[in-house]
Formats: C-alpha cells, structure tokens, sequence
C-alpha cells in the first residue's frame, strides 16, 4: 500500500524557490515511478515533472523545464521538487503520484496513487 503525503509549500514572492516534499508510508516506494502535478482554481489537474523508480530518468512540462527539479531518495520513500524562480501562474494545489506500470507518464489517470496536495501561492 502506498500512502503518499505531501509538505513544503506556501507562500512566497516571484522569484524565490520552494521544496516540496512527498512521503510514502509504505513499503513499496522505490518500485514505483513519481509524479508531481498541480491545479489551479478552475483549471484541470496539469502535468508538471515525473521521475522513473532509480532517479535516472525525468521528464518535465515545457512550462517548468529549466525551473524546477524533481529528484527522489528511495531510502527515505521521499520524491522531492525543487522550484526555483517562482511565478505567479505556478500558484495551485501540488500533488504528488505514484505508477507501477507506466513510467515517465503525464497522463493522470495512469497513475495509481495520489497525495492529499499542498497549496503553493506565488505573489507577484
């Protein structure tokens, strides 16, 4: 079972940098590959960077590439996302996701498990 739970965000000024955090409480985290997506107030849940089961390989939405880094530590069941130069459109909720069977995907719906979401506000 994965129980995935999100931390780090907040509110801050255009340009700065945030951490998130996803935890899984379960056993299983490393086989899974990871994503990270968001939402904002009346828009569908986007794609934002995924990461496969070693680490080795990412992938990035064009609207975050250059700008935010997705890593994970299979040892502490952690998937972060490091986003630097902040915009006021990359205000939303953030999710994190797990896959078994589907890679680097940006589909949501291949995804297995979800977090509950942390809220990121970017002023201007």
């Amino acid at each position: 079972q994965v129980q995935l739970v999100e931390s780090g965000g907040g509110l801050v000024q255009a340009g700065d940098s945030l951490r998130l955090s996803c935890a899984d409480s379960g056993r299983t985290f490393s086989i899974y590959s990871m994503g990270w997506f968001r939402q904002a107030p009346g828009k569908e849940r986007e794609f934002v960077a995924a990461i496969i089961w070693s680490g080795r390989r990412t992938y990035y939405a064009d609207s975050v590439k250059g700008r935010f880094t997705i890593s994970r530590d299979n040892a502490k069941n952690t998937v972060y996302l490091q986003m630097d130069s902040l915009k006021p459109e990359d205000t939303a909720v953030y999710y994190c996701a797990a896959n078994l069977d589907y890679g680097l995907t940006r589909d949501p719906n291949e995804y297995d498990y979800w977090g509950q979401g942390t809220q990121v506000t970017v002023s201007s």
